[in-house]
């Protein structure tokens, strides 16, 4: 089984737990609980950002900021501060769980009604934005809780081995 079918897999799966959660659960304790190889978990397991002192990010909310800016910000706004053409994620991230937060960029939304006409498309077979769903997710998470302002972290720790050998695994690109 390929990470991306792995990936949607698990997202299948967490969204099938989250239905019997608390809906607006947000972003949570963002607060490190454990680590692996440079990528960083809550204590509920989902991926969060570590911001040092002197401001420079981990590897994944640098690799987020990338991504939501190769695929993302033309709808969703710079910095994941909305347009009108889509809500401002920083905010959304503040009342959506990660669970949703998959769910909505794999399979997409349609909020169509009298008053609003907004589509989310499908991500979910789009490698540049499903092999690095969880590096988007905590550049989100990081501008929803103001860890991180708006523009390029102007410093960020080093690519870790581990993320090589996953974007090389997800994406087939070497």
């Amino acid at each position: 089984m390929s990470i991306t079918h792995w990936k949607f897999a698990l997202v299948i799966l967490a969204s099938a737990l989250a239905c019997g959660a608390a809906n607006a659960d947000g972003s949570g304790d963002s607060a490190v609980a454990s680590s692996d190889d440079g990528k960083y978990a809550d204590k509920d397991g989902n991926p969060t950002y570590k911001i040092s002192s002197d401001g420079t990010v981990d590897w994944y909310t640098y690799s987020g900021f990338r991504r939501y800016h190769s695929d993302c910000h033309v709808c969703h706004g710079p910095n994941g501060d909305g347009s009108s053409l889509a809500p401002a994620l920083a905010d959304s991230l503040k009342t959506l769980n990660y669970a949703d937060f998959n769910n909505i960029v794999t399979n997409g939304r349609n909020n169509v009604n009298a008053s609003n006409d907004k589509v989310m498309p499908s991500f979910g077979t789009n490698v540049n934005v499903m092999c690095f769903l969880d590096d988007i997710y905590v550049y989100l998470r990081a501008r929803a809780n103001n860890a991180i302002p708006g523009g390029r972290p102007p410093k960020h720790e080093d690519k870790p081995e581990a993320a090589k050998q996953a974007e090389t695994s997800c994406t087939g690109i070497k």
